[in-house]
């Protein structure tokens, strides 16, 4: 009897040490391939510096560190934690073998084992010890209840039953998953239950996967669970028998999100593809928001966001509609984002035109909304405006540069002070007056409530001087009258002579008189364009009297004539009086006085503004006033051969003149005068010579072939 109870006890004992020491499970019965349906889910992370020599680190990978690991290793990366940990394992070199004969135990062949007791009592009393934790609601009793009839009593043959996996399983579900504490043992018993070939109850298995993630550092809460955990519980259930048919859209959506939370665009973007294309669900609105605020996020990954509105159109929502929600408006803020990074300027514009036409956004419109959900998407929707504003005035495309700058305002975008004064402008030179004005009063006004800054003197310049071109004289006068409520100025030189110039076209030379002494009065000095402009209006008044008396005025200020004003001043004189032909023959006179030292020494500036030199129309000015001329000797105002000698000498100058010969007469007078100089310089010459072989240079015959 006491032999019979010692062969019992030493049968119970070897037992449990071969349970202990000898069961473990091979590589073959965790291979995923080996099960019906299974499929297999590689997202893996990126590569780090692991030692995967080291079996004591390849325990310590997580699963998307095991699925890299597999990769480098050239090994497949699908399947569940414990199925890649142990295609690791199995690459290591081999450990020492444990022999028998290496133990010191005493022989136990003379003795004659015969176990009597029930063998499957301590497995069943484990069971029952289960059921007991689960039902107190001790999930952490449970699961060391459960690892050790695992580990010790389950056999291939007699695996732990599907029913103590789905309990305790329930029981570390509750209060969601204890705040993922319960996380990890959750993703054992999923994946234990899959290598049996246990179905994995749809509604337990999905919660699993929400619950285990949170909102911190790799989408763990206080530390527990995770992405990779996530991921790992739907390896497990995908390689279940039903696969991945009894996996959730919230199921994916959660681990998408985190994935997009932790900034692993890449990884977000493939699982969130295999929903759309491989199972064909349509994921909600905000699964594809945080996809798609990730990838514009990174600023690298601006095609990731493309990708996404393909997904969102091929899952079945219109572009068109979606801003009608949040995470639609997201949605389009990113591509946006993203639109602005690829310059890709008429993508950015027609995403923001699909977010106007959302119903349901009242009172604001989706666009606005859309603009104004994030920084980053006013900055974008910015700056798409102002460089599409630029592209219009490129192509002088005036009716674009407007509606874009209509858009921005009702957008909520602020237009900056240089998109006003480029698309104000881009309407004065079109010739577009009432648009322009009303432009400029729209800043005006926003300038008034702190919106934008007020605008420049030279705007209000530029937008009356397409009023006048216009003939819009009532605009012309309001556009006045505001700047000087604006600015308290009645402007500078250019808006005062733009105003110089509509009163000379109503030939009021008084009041032009009037405007430039006002000018004076006020320190500010008029130009060659005021005085020519006066001029002007004594040209429309038939005054060439005023006319010549303000070439001398101008002269006086050291402010010289161009051949503008001189062009100006000699067709004032065409009145048919010989009063006035002989003032023409005085102008064509100093004119050409003024050729000749412009010849000697240049003009400085542009030549439009400050040269003398006469221009086709000088010509025909002087040819009309010697047929004036004429027409006063025909009428006995002049003798013939006084008003040839004398009145008609000037104007035939302007008439034969031409630049290059001039300019080589001067020349050869610029060779004469250097030539003296080195004689003076070399013979040592007394000065009245000097200066009499000047008078020879410029009075003898040079001069004469000059005047015929």
């Amino acid at each position: 009897m006491k032999l019979s109870k010692l062969s019992i006890a030493l049968s119970s004992a070897l037992m449990a040490a071969t349970t202990v020491t000898g069961f473990v499970p091979s590589p073959s019965s965790f291979a995923l391939n080996s099960l019906p349906n299974a499929r297999g889910l590689s997202v893996c992370a990126a590569p780090q510096d692991i030692d995967l020599e080291n079996a004591s680190a390849v325990g310590k990978l997580s699963f998307r560190e095991l699925q890299s690991a597999c990769k480098e290793k050239g090994l497949p990366a699908v399947g569940n934690t414990v199925t890649l940990r142990n295609r690791l394992l199995e690459t290591l070199p081999s450990s020492i073998e444990e022999s028998e004969s290496a133990t010191d135990s005493p022989s136990m062949t003379d003795f004659d084992f015969k176990d009597e007791s029930d063998p499957d009592f301590e497995f069943n009393a484990l069971v029952n010890e289960i059921d007991q934790k689960v039902s107190l609601g001790h999930w952490k009793a449970a699961i060391r209840k459960l690892k050790k009839l695992r580990k010790r009593h389950a056999t291939p043959e007699r695996p732990v039953p599907q029913e103590t996996y789905v309990k305790v399983l329930e029981v570390c579900l509750e209060d969601r998953l204890h705040g993922a504490r319960a996380s990890e043992p959750a993703r054992k018993i999923l994946e234990e239950m899959a290598e049996i070939g246990y179905d994995i109850r749809a509604d337990l298995g999905n919660e699993c996967i929400s619950n285990c993630i949170g909102n911190g550092p790799n989408g763990t809460h206080d530390s527990f669970g995770g992405v990779d955990t996530a991921l790992a519980m739907l390896a497990a259930m995908e390689s279940s028998p039903k696969g991945s048919e009894m996996i959730t859209v919230d199921s994916y959506g959660a681990v998408v999100s985190a994935l997009s939370r932790e900034g692993s665009v890449d990884e977000a973007l493939l699982l969130l593809r295999a929903m759309v294309v491989e199972h064909s669900f349509t994921p909600p609105l905000s699964t594809f928001d945080d996809a798609a605020r990730a990838a514009a996020k990174s600023g690298d990954h601006s095609e990731g966001v493309l990708q996404v509105l393909t997904l969102v159109k091929a899952s079945g929502y219109i572009l068109d509609s979606i801003a009608s929600a949040e995470a639609g408006r997201g949605i389009l803020a990113s591509g946006v984002i993203a639109a602005e990074q690829m310059g890709n300027l008429a993508l950015g514009l027609r995403l923001l035109t699909a977010a106007g036409k959302a119903e349901g956004c009242a009172p604001d419109t989706g666009d606005d909304l859309v603009c104004s959900s994030s920084s980053d998407a006013q900055r974008a929707s910015t700056l798409i405006h102002k460089r599409a504003i630029d592209k219009a005035l490129e192509d002088d495309n005036w009716k674009l540069a407007v509606k874009l700058l209509e858009l921005m305002q009702r957008r909520s975008l602020t237009p900056s002070t240089s998109v006003w004064r480029k698309v104000v402008t881009l309407c004065s030179k079109a010739q577009k007056s009432r648009k322009a004005v009303a432009l400029l009063f729209d800043w005006i006004t926003l300038s008034e409530q702190g919106k934008a800054e007020k605008p420049l003197l030279k705007v209000f310049n530029t937008v009356v001087n397409a009023c006048e071109h216009c003939k819009e004289e009532a605009l012309t006068v309001s556009v006045l009258e505001k700047m000087k409520e604006v600015h308290q100025t009645d402007g500078n030189i250019i808006t005062l002579n733009i105003a110089l110039k509509r009163l000379a076209k109503l030939g009021l030379a008084q009041a032009c008189e009037g405007i430039i002494i006002s000018m004076l009065d006020e320190g500010l000095e008029p130009n060659v364009v005021s005085y020519t402009t006066a001029i002007a209006a004594c040209l429309n008044a038939k005054d060439s009297a005023s006319a010549y008396e303000w070439l001398n005025r101008m002269r006086s200020r050291n402010v010289n004539p161009n051949f503008h004003t001189y062009n100006t001043a000699l067709a004032a004189c065409l009145d048919g009086k010989l009063e006035s032909t002989a003032r023409a023959s005085t102008i064509a006179n100093e004119m050409m006085a003024d050729v000749g030292k412009e010849l000697m020494v240049g003009y400085k500036g542009a030549a439009d503004y400050t040269s003398v030199i006469p221009d086709k129309y000088t010509k025909v000015l002087a040819r009309s006033l010697m047929k004036q001329l004429r027409e006063n000797w025909r009428t006995d105002e002049i003798n013939i051969a006084v008003a040839k000698s004398t009145l008609r000498v000037p104007l035939l100058k302007l008439v034969d003149f031409e630049k290059s010969e001039a300019a080589a007469e001067i020349e050869k007078v610029k060779v004469a005068a250097s030539a003296l100089q080195a004689t003076l310089s070399a013979d040592g010459e007394d000065m009245q010579a000097v200066e009499n072989a000047e008078l020879d240079v410029d009075f003898k015959d040079n001069h004469r072939r000059i005047e015929v």
